[in-house]
């Protein structure tokens, strides 16, 4: 059975031996450390770890710059952001490293595993995150909807997003269900799906949080989500 090698990058000796032993019973990991004063790209780049858990509060080199060089120069490998208690701003500086997630360094080693394990399908749990906080996914829609302005980092996709489409991902990134969105278009909930359906398409996305992340940082919902219902029309 081929290992998941996975490298814990953070300035605690402590903190890098406790995660090991966290995880050392975990027959399917591969477990590295290391220190980030020890040049942690060349290390990345001798070891080619699947996933690094990396402190985002590191004080020798900042580890949300980091975790940008780290999916720019090894764009396989899967970045996990620990935080001593991530609040909605950290959150949202995290999304723009792409770190595929964002946990707690008190986490429970069966979070850090099964949270692993979902990265390395090609998951990203950092979607679970942005859909409980609707304060961060209305930041994130705004910061990238000024990029997209400037027509910096927009990655193609398939098809363009309808109008409608856009509408649906706004009240989807603001929590709203199926039903719910519905109600609000007055339109039916099989309806609702089948636009669903087709975004998925567009995007490439693996589910409704992955698409929105994608529209997010590709800059293609609007950044003007009402709390009543949606603004437009078809």
């Amino acid at each position: 059975m081929d290992k998941t090698k996975v490298m814990i990058i953070d300035e605690q000796p402590f903190f890098r031996a406790g995660v090991r032993q966290a995880l050392s019973q975990q027959a399917d990991f591969e477990i590295l450390e290391c220190d980030p004063s020890e040049n942690p790209l060349a290390l990345i780049e001798a070891n080619l770890p699947d996933t690094i858990l990396l402190g985002s509060d590191l004080t020798s080199h900042s580890g949300l710059e980091l975790g940008r060089k780290i999916v720019r120069h090894f764009p396989n490998t899967r970045v996990i952001m620990l935080s001593p208690d991530p609040n909605d701003e950290e959150l949202f500086e995290v999304i723009r490293t792409a770190a595929v997630a964002c946990l707690k360094k008190n986490s429970t080693a069966q979070e850090l595993a099964d949270t692993i394990r979902r990265a390395s399908r090609g998951e990203y749990p950092i979607n679970d995150s942005v859909m409980t906080r609707p304060r961060v996914a209305r930041h994130v829609l705004q910061q990238f909807q000024d990029m997209a302005s400037l027509g910096n980092n927009i990655e193609t996709i398939v098809a363009p997003l309808t109008h409608r489409e856009r509408q649906i991902l706004n009240q989807i990134a603001n929590g709203n269900t199926n039903k719910q969105i519905a109600r609000m278009l007055n339109i039916s909930e099989q309806t609702i799906k089948n636009h669903v359906s087709a975004i998925l398409r567009k995007l490439n996305a693996n589910d409704r949080a992955h698409a929105v992340v994608l529209a997010i940082r590709r800059g293609l919902i609007s950044a003007e989500v009402t709390t009543n219902g949606i603004s437009g029309t078809l």
